[in-house]
């Protein structure tokens, strides 16, 4: 393997049904837990940070009108959710794994501290990081790449359902190409719809490459973890 400790940034919708997105479904969390499971048992240290939007979305719901604070806090509560559900999952695999989380839960999960973290990735356990950055107003790409520059992971990998980063939408426009490589500055001076800003101005200013791929092709991750050709999109400093 060509990494040694990762940060993998997983949407909420990754754990919801795969039509909707929607909720947790059962399927998609063994698949998921399965796949990271290969990864983390060949010796890789796995860090996971996972989006809360198949059970709410505060930006979302703070359009329809609640209070943008109240709305993201709710979206942090959804992470944990989300961090405990893929707890199960992946220690039904036969992994050991902890549940940190920014926000104070400790019925459930152990408050965020870095050097706790880091003893648990020493020890082989996976380590699920919720509740974003225990603060409003900060996406989970925000908070995937401020955990991984704090843990000293080489390399973000941002899963998506799509195979990287194209001109356009492959869905809507057949003759969009794929990005194999782009810089921090042309994801950001493009607009592109990659991360947010925030966490691309992290990862670039700590020099931390991101890797975009489809998580949701089998065998995709153990892949990209021995940094196999042609896989993904990497964002680094240069092209």
């Amino acid at each position: 393997m060509t990494y040694k400790r990762v940060l993998l940034k997983l949407s909420g919708e990754a754990l919801g049904h795969p039509e909707s997105g929607n909720g947790l479904h059962v399927p998609s969390l063994q698949k998921l837990a399965a796949q990271i499971a290969r990864v983390a048992e060949s010796g890789v240290q796995v860090a996971l940070v996972c989006g809360g939007g198949n059970i709410l979305r505060g930006a979302e719901f703070s359009e329809l009108g609640a209070e943008r604070a109240s709305a993201d806090y709710m979206g942090m509560l959804g992470t944990i959710i989300n961090g405990l559900a893929l707890s199960d999952a992946l220690e039904a695999q036969g992994l050991e794994t902890r549940v940190l989380t920014a926000l104070e839960v400790r019925s459930v999960a152990e408050p965020y501290v870095r050097r706790r973290a880091v003893r648990h990735l020493d020890l082989g356990r996976v380590v699920i990081l919720s509740g974003g950055l225990g603060t409003p107003l900060f996406t989970t790409d925000t908070a995937a790449a401020q955990r991984a520059v704090e843990l000293g992971c080489e390399i973000l990998l941002k899963a998506t359902k799509v195979d990287g980063v194209y001109t356009a939408d492959p869905k809507l426009d057949s003759s969009a190409e794929r990005f194999a490589s782009l810089t921090y500055m042309d994801v950001l001076g493009g607009r592109l719809e990659v991360m947010d800003g925030t966490a691309i101005a992290m990862c670039m200013e700590h020099d931390l490459p991101v890797i975009v791929f489809d998580l949701f092709k089998d065998g995709n991750l153990e892949r990209i973890v021995q940094a196999e050709d042609g896989l993904g999109t990497i964002i680094r400093s240069t092209a």
